[in-house]
């Protein structure tokens, strides 16, 4: 007999399935319903244009790529990152491993081909647990690492979307982002669960440091 699931993934699971973002992007072809998070950032702040050199952090299974390429129709490139395996999508180059390691960054230069990009997104989050108390501190790192690859990759003028859960830390991390960028924005999606304390930070106008 297999294990018995807890309340807490049983309550996940019909969550999940009864979804209406779910349900939509299994109906248009979508990876994943965090596209929906993507594309109402966008058609708001018109995010992703042609032309544009982009690089997803935490791109599996996919979705947020599949979107961006549909946006730029071939017209500039994208670069997707994750430690996961992730099947292939037209459009976009992946690359599967830790970018903090240099051989990996190595790669992620070597696809820019000595150029920066122009929009760095990262949709990245740790495992899980439902308790803020551990969630909080596994998240901030991720949302800080987004941050450091923008001073290795990101053009003077660029754009930084990142998740961060509200809590300790995110203000830090907010105060940091205006340092480095012109404007910074919180923006909740309708497609982030209500009682997630998920939000992303929008920053524009990246400035070199």
């Amino acid at each position: 007999m297999g294990k018995k699931r807890s309340k807490s993934s049983r309550r996940w699971l019909d969550e999940h399935v009864s979804d209406p973002y779910v349900q939509r992007a299994n109906r248009e072809g979508w990876r994943s319903r965090a596209v929906f998070k993507l594309e109402e950032v966008d058609l708001k702040e018109r995010l992703i244009k042609q032309g544009m050199r982009i690089i997803d952090l935490g791109a599996a299974p996919g979705g947020w790529c599949q979107y961006a390429a549909k946006k730029i129709q071939g017209n500039g490139y994208i670069v997707g990152l994750d430690l996961l395996e992730m099947q292939p999508l037209e459009g976009v180059d992946l690359i599967q491993g830790d970018f903090r390691e240099e051989e990996v960054l190595q790669e992620l230069m070597d696809v820019l081909d000595g150029k920066r990009a122009d929009l760095v997104m990262s949709d990245m989050a740790p495992n899980i647990s439902g308790m803020p108390a551990v969630d909080q501190p596994r998240a901030m790192p991720l949302a800080e690492l987004s941050l450091d690859l923008c001073r290795e990759a990101l053009s003077p003028g660029g754009s930084l979307l990142v998740k961060v859960f509200q809590g300790t830390g995110s203000q830090e991390l907010l105060a940091k982002m205006r340092k480095e960028f012109d404007k910074v924005k919180i923006v909740k999606p309708k497609a982030s669960r209500p009682r997630s304390r998920e939000v992303y930070l929008l920053a524009q106008g990246y400035s070199l440091v």
